[in-house]
């Protein structure tokens, strides 16, 4: 057996000790040395030498397309889940600062509490901005509002209807805000956003002059960030379009642009990518109290860490309150006096399989029965409808009503041709996501939500961002970040720059780049341009774990369920550079199949279990605990609860 052990492997072998040893002291050194962190995030030794054959195949590829050695590179590797603890565990254990001996300077310039889109969106701002950043997340990032949107990158056209009916300013300016960070957002993550054209049909003809003027005043607004510009189809265009439109009494249809996107990918994208940047981002660690000094300021916070049950306190300059519904819980540990000031919303959507809707374009209804709005949209190769908006008490994981779920299906009906029957078993999944509309503490009157977000400092100095929506997450962490370093004194490297910072992925990626890693891996085609588009360039990373399929076509990518282009390579790239801790961050969060079909999502749990258990060492116990864990959240997710025994 020694035979295998030739010289140049031998040699090999002993570059990837040498190497090893020196990525954990350079990748992951306290906060010190942060800057130069930053200034490189990739090995000196390339890859041929520690990686298989196909990865190093990957690497040459990549290589050849990056445009600049600033970009990070994407097989760069993010420090582990462990190895982040460490660094929040050993934060407090650093000497004093350099200029007074007698006074110990707090690790971290910030702490986040929170990684929905708000808080890693706020921890990315933070880090490129030079600052040193802590983010901690009770659960996963993304696990609860910001993966359960309506998949939408929106102005917001019911808002700008709103605004002149009402004389709204407030919701005008909401409206110019987010045309603005729509643009901005399709620019930083090409791969998971994109420009989605919608149909508005329209079956009285005053409606027409009404919605053409609607929308040329939306694109107006956007100005030179504007898509493609809307426009009206007559009734034959509207149903070539939209075959599926009920017909009878139609006279055309409106068209207008705005942007759709993978929200929960996004939001693991934003935290990777503050990461990247120097933050200390770890999911699956609560805040279990709030600390503060002599003078009653906030400055830092008592956290566990929920897998392994340890604690310890994390230090900081600054606390922010990113918690999303969840705000009051954290204002509560500041002051346990304090009123509520989040007022739940639950948006209830359903899933339908794809034929329900055209591949490439979506449907709005804006006066429903009840005078709600409802989108019908093609999504991840199925259809999304909904949302709902009623209120609802706050809750981890929220239920779908099935009168809402009812609701939608009835509404889709009035619109959808009559011999098209939409039935309930139709619905493939259905999710219930918690809107936190806020009202201002500070303000006047404080009976009344805030209709877009609200910035609040507490005496005690905690800072709480919440409201607002997915597509103004950069915006308001922008104005978060400004009013952190005003609030704490904070000194900055530079202004911010996150309109420009595109998120990790998005440096090699084109619309194209599946073909090429269909070339590089005979990868099936649906498989290729899901990757592409989950993952951008790192979806080199991905491809380079796939197993072979033993088929002479496709050769590699062996899927997790026969009906979707999830592949077990994405698990396994979940685990170790996604910080996938547990079933349900991948099926939800990492993969989007529990979002897209709860009973295929059963099928598949077998088997990603099987490859989460070997990369993380999963006792039977845990494998159980974990697998039961899974399907009770697929049940929030719409599948039905199985059967008591003995009963029909």
């Amino acid at each position: 057996m020694w035979k295998i052990f030739t010289k140049k492997r031998i040699a090999y072998a002993s570059i990837a000790v040498v190497v090893g040893g020196a990525s954990a002291y350079y990748f992951y050194p306290g906060p010190s040395r942060r800057i130069r962190r930053q200034q490189a995030h990739s090995l000196p030794i390339k890859p041929q030498f520690l990686m298989s054959a196909t990865y190093a195949d990957a690497y040459n590829q990549v290589q050849s397309e990056t445009s600049s050695e600033n970009e990070l590179h994407a097989l760069w590797v993010p420090p582990s889940r462990k190895e982040m603890l460490n660094i929040l565990k050993n934060s407090s254990m650093e000497g004093p600062s350099e200029k007074d001996n007698n006074v110990k300077e707090p690790p971290f310039d910030l702490l986040i509490i929170g990684g929905g889109a708000t808080g890693t969106g706020t921890a990315l701002d933070a880090a490129t901005r030079g600052l040193k950043v802590a983010l901690v997340e009770r659960d996963d990032f993304s696990s609860g509002t910001s993966s359960r949107s309506t998949k939408l990158v929106h102005g917001g056209v019911r808002y700008l209807e709103k605004a002149f009916k009402e004389l709204d300013y407030g919701q005008y300016k909401l409206v110019k805000e987010a045309l603005h960070e729509r643009a901005t957002f399709l620019h930083i993550a090409p791969y998971l956003s994109y420009p989605l054209p919608i149909l508005l049909p329209i079956y009285k003809l005053w409606q027409v002059p009404y919605f053409w003027v609607g929308s040329k005043v939306y694109d107006f607004l956007a100005g030179r960030e504007s898509m493609e510009s809307s426009h009206f189809l007559s009734s034959s265009k509207a149903i070539e379009a939209f075959p599926w439109l009920k017909k009878e009494k139609l006279v055309g249809a409106m068209v207008y642009y705005d942007g759709q996107h993978n929200d929960a990918r996004m939001n693991v994208a934003l935290a990777l990518s503050a990461v990247s940047h120097g933050a200390v981002v770890v999911n699956h660690v609560e805040v279990t109290r709030l600390l503060k000094d002599n003078d009653g300021k906030v400055n830092g916070a008592r956290v566990r860490d929920n897998l392994s049950g340890d604690e310890w306190d994390i230090k900081a300059k600054g606390v922010i309150n990113a918690t999303g519904a969840f705000t009051d819980g954290i204002r509560s540990m500041d002051n346990p006096k304090c009123e509520n000031i989040v007022a739940p919303s639950a948006g209830v959507h359903v899933v339908l399989p794809n034929y329900y809707s055209p591949r490439k374009i979506g449907m709005i209804d804006p006066s429903t029965s009840d005078g709600r709005v409802i989108f019908f949209l093609p999504w991840e190769g199925s259809t999304i409808a909904g949302t709902t908006d009623s209120p609802t008490e706050l809750t981890y994981n929220p239920m779908p009503k099935e009168e809402e779920i009812q609701w939608i299906l009835n509404e889709i009906r009035t619109y959808l041709s009559p011999d098209i029957e939409i039935r309930r078993s139709d619905v493939l999944a259905a999710w219930s996501g918690i809107r936190p509309l806020v009202r201002d503490p500070s303000a006047k009157n404080t009976s009344e939500l805030v209709r877009s977000h609200m910035i609040n400092v507490s005496p005690s100095n905690l800072i709480t961002i919440a409201g607002g929506k997915w597509t103004t997450y950069r915006n308001m962490a922008e104005e978060t970040v400004d009013t952190a370093i005003k609030v704490f004194g904070l000194k900055p490297l530079n202004e911010c720059r996150t309109e420009r910072t595109k998120l990790i992925g998005s440096h090699g990626f084109s619309p194209t780049m599946f073909i090429k890693l269909i070339q590089q891996f005979k990868l099936d085609t649906e498989v290729a341009r899901h990757l592409a588009n989950s993952y951008g360039d790192r979806a080199w990373a991905v491809a380079a774990l796939a197993r072979p399929t033993g088929k002479s076509w496709t050769v590699f990518g062996r899927r997790l369920n026969p009906l979707y282009p999830y592949i077990d390579a994405e698990v396994i790239y979940a685990v170790r550079r996604e910080y996938a801790c547990t079933l349900v961050d991948v099926i939800a969060r990492r993969t989007r199949l529990a979002f897209l079909d709860v009973q295929a999502t059963l099928e598949s749990l077998p088997r990603i279990m099987e490859i989460m258990s070997k990369e993380l060492g999963w006792s039977s116990e845990q494998q159980k605990r974990e697998f039961n864990q899974a399907v009770e959240f697929l049940i929030t997710m719409g599948l039905p609860r199985p059967k008591e025994q003995g009963k029909s």
